[in-house]
């Protein structure tokens, strides 16, 4: 029996309360979250200045060494560059430019090519450093204290604001996925063991974050597709699957269908593999129109919402 997905009548305040709800969060624990990212991103800001000699010596050996500061070299700039507009400007290798994002080089790409690519990030970089951040570079002199406290608190802005999205979802994906913890270790639920596989689950445990394998279509191969929170219900049932929870959030209206499609493809992967006794039911907190909820809905989707997480019990937990 559905949760919430056949109740359409309730809709309208629930979506009214939880967009509250997110808001009370956001106004609260968003700035903290933000404010520890940005320390730790002025400490990379001046680890990058440090190595590069306060962006004076910018080039394949730096790069190849440390390319995990190519973020805070795109936000050094005049304008900032995203990552496709580097990738463009310097005629270079998205998987390349992509993985170095990742504080990596790809390991399969030859080293020859590696070091040609380097080179044109590092001309582009240079030929376009902002000289009103980075005012000791025309004058080939040392940066004052001053100047480099400057230069690293506006880089780090700008890499903070380049990336403030992430930083908000991901503390509130902590937070929901907290919650979710905290009422299943009220009603006596384990955590199970890493290795735990979904068909071990034992009744009475749970885990975050586990792969689950699906049959893909058109092959006699299976994928793993994650899962945020597996949960078994204490009560023994013969061939009773766990439930499968996915945590969402969101800020905005605008934004909260760009992944609904994925949801149901992989609500039908579950549903193909283990039959209807699979199936997802998503945890929401934030701004879920009505447009949003028909959908899932449609797609056979059912969900809780946090400012009611008690009726996590209605799906047997």
């Amino acid at each position: 029996m559905p949760v919430n997905s056949d109740k359409p009548h309730r809709w309208k305040a629930d979506i009214a309360a939880s967009v509250d709800m997110y808001n009370e969060w956001f106004v609260e624990f968003a700035p903290a979250a933000y404010r520890a990212t940005r320390q730790e991103t002025a400490s990379q800001v001046e680890a990058a200045l440090a190595a590069s000699s306060g962006l004076k010596r910018i080039d394949t050996a730096l790069l190849r060494r440390q390319p995990e500061i190519l973020p805070v070299l795109r936000m050094s700039t005049c304008p900032p560059l995203a990552v496709d507009r580097l990738i463009g400007l310097a005629g270079v290798s998205s998987n390349l430019v992509k993985t170095m994002e990742r504080g990596k080089l790809p390991p399969r790409m030859a080293a020859e090519d590696v070091d040609d690519h380097l080179g044109r990030i590092a001309e582009t970089v240079m030929r376009m450093v902002d000289p009103d951040i980075f005012v000791w570079l025309e004058g080939a002199r040392q940066a004052s204290e001053k100047e480099l406290f400057r230069a690293t608190t506006v880089v780090a802005d700008r890499l903070c604001g380049a990336i403030a999205s992430p930083i908000v979802r991901n503390a509130q994906e902590k937070r929901q996925l907290a919650a979710i913890a905290g009422w299943l270790d009220e009603k006596g639920y384990q955590r199970a063991e890493i290795s735990t596989t979904v068909r071990q689950m034992q009744p009475g445990s749970y885990a975050f974050r586990m792969s689950v394998p699906v049959e893909q279509r058109g092959s006699e191969r299976s994928v793993n597709i994650p899962v945020d929170v597996v949960a078994m219900p204490r009560k023994r049932r013969a061939g009773r699957m766990p439930i499968l929870l996915e945590a969402k959030s969101a800020g905005d209206y605008a934004n909260v269908n760009e992944r609904r499609k994925e949801e149901a493809a992989k609500n039908s992967q579950l549903r193909e593999t283990y039959g209807e006794r699979a199936s997802l039911v998503m945890f929401l907190c934030g701004y879920f129109d009505s447009g949003y909820l028909g959908y899932e809905a449609a797609e056979g989707i059912d969900w809780i919402w946090e400012h009611r997480i008690d009726d996590l019990a209605k799906l047997g937990l």
